[in-house]
């Protein structure tokens, strides 16, 4: 199933938004933008040959802009999604809290 905002598979079989995280979406691109170039960065390091250690910093930086970017985002879908699926009731209730207790064991994971 397309969705025809971004034109990438919908894998999750939910219904095209608004979401959670819809009223920021500007400031998730523009965080996403500053993610994106600073995992440029990582490859032109490389390219260049920077000392490991220099590299592993910046490494890390990303790695934690990700994760901030995904508690971020887990939040807005607590407070907008699954917050709506309990004040509803019935089985799609248990199915969002579920469905985000597995995003947060994937995140602990990761």
């Amino acid at each position: 199933m397309e969705t025809p905002q971004q034109g990438q598979p919908d894998l999750s079989g939910a219904p095209p938004g608004p979401h959670g995280y819809s009223s920021q979406r500007e400031a998730h691109i523009k965080r996403l933008r500053r993610i994106e170039g600073q995992v440029r960065g990582l490859q032109r390091m490389v390219e260049e040959d920077v000392y490991c250690i220099d590299i592993l910093t910046q490494v890390s930086a990303s790695t934690k802009a990700l994760q901030s970017f995904a508690l971020s985002l887990l939040e807005e879908h607590l407070r907008h999604c699954v917050a709506a699926a309990v004040a509803d009731g019935g089985p799609e209730a248990d199915d969002k809290v579920a469905e985000a207790t597995a995003a947060i064991a994937r995140l602990l994971r990761s």
